[in-house]
């Protein structure tokens, strides 16, 4: 069995508790208010702007036996670059003020984990960071591509509302196949052990963000489209 595999059983029931968190299940077949989506794309914009500098930062740390490994991180921010416009693009089709979130802060749960990131990144093993890679990129293929069509037929939106969960749907099928070859070259126990911790870190990172958000609407009524 390759590593990849391992790595996809391993974090298998973190991945499970993410795709149950309610704020997403909702998401996923489109029962979720116009404010919802829009309080989720501003998160999407505060995590995703750090994407780029993260994988610079990554690539930059990574040791000399890594050289492969970094010339991945480079074709990956080559693919990158600008993806947080896109999501300001959305809100702006959405009605909302994409300026104010450019200017805003990201919730609690968002900050956290891009702290956490850093924190792999710097103080612990760039290695590390690839869990972060594959909760987003995963997730992305799992639920974007049928979350952008539902919410947009509950929203009643057009498709460009939706340029960010749309072409990261089809994306990051291609990516996860690049990542796969990638993370299955990665032959140290002790590095495979940790990128599995991290994985199973970042899902309950990622799931936090839409369990803060969910409180918020969950709560307030706000979530769910009236039949």
């Amino acid at each position: 069995m390759q590593f990849y595999e391992t790595l996809l059983i391993e974090t298998a029931k973190e991945r499970e508790e993410l795709f149950n968190v309610p704020l997403i299940k909702a998401g996923s077949s489109g029962k979720v208010s116009l404010e919802a989506y829009v309080a989720f794309l501003t998160e999407a914009y505060h995590h995703v702007k750090h994407t780029v500098p993260l994988l610079q930062l990554c690539g930059s740390r990574l040791p000399e036996q890594y050289v492969w490994l970094r010339d991945g991180v480079n074709e990956y921010i080559e693919e990158e670059i600008g993806h947080e416009e896109w999501i300001l693009n959305d809100i702006r089709a959405c009605g909302a003020d994409a300026e104010a979130v450019r200017n805003g802060a990201p919730i609690l749960s968002t900050e956290l984990m891009l702290k956490y990131a850093y924190e792999m990144i710097n103080n612990i093993n760039p290695v590390g960071f690839f869990g972060m890679v594959l909760v987003l990129e995963g997730t992305s293929v799992a639920l974007a591509t049928q979350a952008g069509e539902e919410l947009q037929r509950g929203l009643n939106l057009k498709s460009d509302a939706f340029s960010y969960l749309s072409s990261h749907g089809a994306l990051d099928v291609a990516h996860t196949d690049f990542y796969a070859g990638l993370i299955n070259k990665i032959e140290d126990e002790k590095e495979r052990a940790l990128l599995i911790f991290s994985a199973k870190n970042f899902y309950r990172l990622y799931g936090d963000i839409f369990r803060e958000l969910g409180i918020r609407f969950l709560h307030a009524n706000k979530t769910l489209v009236p039949a």
